[in-house]
């Protein structure tokens, strides 16, 4: 009899009991494109559709933990590392992922809310630029991350192409800058290859609030489809047409009193599964 095994993506990241962004939304996606979902959480946010209450974190031991337990028995084929707002959960995170062999990691540099105020310390970021950006595969900032990252203030296109040259300078490998805040007819991102080849992607934008969670959901996809064998730019290119997509099939759906969420499940698909050979 033929054995398989799923293909299988990894999260760590914040919880979010409203079930739109954070490790949810990233299971959702995961689920929805055929892989496997497992989890590590970072942080126990109390929220709901219309803001966060208060957060607590998980301690560090146990989040070490958590990482050591999946990758001892169901090894991810790719992974999504989401918000770190610490710079002892970068250390923990990094070192811990340092005693496994490779896996495609994609990280997505939560650093502002909403509101514009700033969610992780200053030598937080420094932790991310020295530690985390150079074992991602890609990082996938929207325009507040990048600025952060590229020290400078991003308010056109043109100003995007400078700000993700100047963060490749700093380590990222790959860089897809999300341009969903600039005041423009259509949302515009740009994707910087690891080759030094510049990609703009143009979708429509659409009236509405059910956008929470859709950074998550976007870096998770683009794992999933790391982890199916894509390359870099079908993985970024068809995780934004999933991401696309479910913004459309859940924009007029009313969740809560706040911003809603995407419709992950609008085309879900059966899980993926490659043959073991002995």
């Amino acid at each position: 009899m033929k054995k398989y095994q799923y293909i299988s993506t990894m999260t760590i990241a914040g919880f979010d009991p409203s079930g739109g962004a954070g490790i949810q939304a990233d299971i959702k996606t995961i689920s929805a494109l055929g892989c496997f979902a497992t989890s590590v959480l970072t942080a126990l946010p109390v929220q709901n559709t219309m803001g966060v209450r208060t957060i607590y974190p998980i301690p560090y031991q146990t989040v070490k933990e958590q990482i050591e337990a999946i990758l001892g028995d169901i090894f991810p084929d790719a992974l999504k590392i989401g918000m770190v707002h610490t710079s002892e959960l970068v250390a923990t995170i990094v070192e811990t992922l340092s005693d496994y062999p490779k896996m495609p990691i994609v990280f997505d540099p939560v650093m502002v809310a909403t509101s514009g105020h700033k969610l992780i310390k200053d030598e937080t970021i420094q932790g991310i630029v020295s530690t985390l950006l150079p074992i991602a595969d890609i990082i996938t900032p929207n325009l507040d991350e990048a600025a952060i990252l590229a020290d400078m203030k991003i308010e056109t296109v043109e100003d995007m192409y400078l700000a993700g040259k100047k963060i490749k300078k700093i380590g990222a490998k790959n860089i897809l800058l999300k341009g969903g805040h600039l005041k423009t007819a259509q949302l515009t991102s740009l994707f910087f290859s690891e080759d030094d080849e510049i990609y703009e992607f143009h979708f429509e934008k659409y009236d509405t609030k059910n956008t929470h969670g859709s950074g998550c959901s976007l870096s998770s996809a683009i794992a999933s489809y790391l982890a199916q064998g894509k390359s870099m730019l079908d993985a970024v290119t068809l995780g934004q047409n999933y991401v696309k997509e479910a913004i459309y099939q859940g924009k007029d759906v009313i969740i809560g009193k706040g911003n809603g969420p995407l419709n992950h499940f609008f085309n879900p698909q059966k899980l993926i599964k490659n043959e073991l050979v002995n």
